[in-house]
């Protein structure tokens, strides 16, 4: 008997209320990357104390442009803390791309190479940016699994809520584009 095979590349996994992981309490994904491999996504909600300046500077580049500087860094998963994964909007027709870099069908583009900040640090580069350290990791099933057992909801993801939105209002933002209010969802099983 083979299982229908889902595909949740280029949506967002939204962590329901009673998710008892404290890593994803809360959180955002936007997955680049499912397949019967498994899955890769980064968490978009969850700012650190290390700002886009402060990276810059620890991987010895310039970063000259204020607002970008002052960004925040992304807890995007426990897996590879130490490195970092840069999401942003799909570069130029010519194939003008990174070295390392992971393109979402129809969504957007994850780089892991330096290249990208050193475009982002000449005033190249993508505009739209989020740069987070780790990312969010399933193996085969996994997430699959998680999801029967109502861990997170998804819904198809949209680069406003990863690059316009207030990080404190994504998760809200998130859950209105399937029309739920997140006061509706309780942890406590239906007590009428």
């Amino acid at each position: 008997m083979s299982k229908e095979r889902i595909d949740l590349t280029n949506q967002f996994l939204i962590a329901m209320p009673g998710m008892v992981d404290e890593t994803f309490a809360g959180s955002v994904v936007y997955l680049c990357e499912h397949n019967e491999k498994g899955a890769l996504g980064l968490v978009i909600n969850k700012p650190i104390s290390l700002t886009l300046g402060n990276l810059f500077e620890k991987v010895e580049l310039e970063l000259n442009d204020e607002d970008m500087a002052a960004r925040p860094v992304f807890f995007g998963g426990p897996v590879q803390t130490e490195r970092g994964f840069v999401l942003h909007e799909p570069l130029d027709e010519q194939g003008n791309h990174y070295n390392a870099t992971l393109a979402v069908p129809g969504g957007l583009e994850m780089t892991t190479s330096r290249d990208v900040l050193e475009a982002l640090s000449n005033g190249a580069g993508p505009k739209r940016v989020l740069v987070t350290l780790g990312y969010s990791g399933w193996a085969a099933g996994q997430l699959e699994e998680e999801l029967g057992r109502n861990g997170w909801i998804t819904v198809d993801a949209t680069p406003e809520i990863i690059f316009d939105t207030p990080i404190e209002e994504r998760y809200d933002k998130a859950l209105a584009l399937l029309g739920i209010d997140p006061r509706m969802l309780s942890q406590e099983a239906g007590h009428a």
